[in-house]
């Protein structure tokens, strides 16, 4: 059984605390885009996933479709 800790600590540490003046602007989503693409292309050519993906695509269509 690990040991309990009693009474409390002589020294706690600060919780973190983020300056609003600090904050810095939002990326836009054409370059979100821009990044995960070609991570998406790759991995759909690695693992042969575009069948998968047209299946999928035709099955939402039917549903959408009815």
């Amino acid at each position: 059984m690990p040991p309990q800790l009693t009474g409390t600590p002589s020294r706690r540490r600060q919780p973190f605390v983020q300056s609003r003046s600090t904050e810095q602007p939002t990326r836009h989503p054409a370059v979100a885009l821009a990044m995960a693409l070609p991570c998406a292309v790759l991995l759909v050519l690695l693992f042969g996933g575009w069948e998968q993906m047209a299946s999928q695509a035709e099955a939402v269509a039917d549903l959408i479709t009815r």
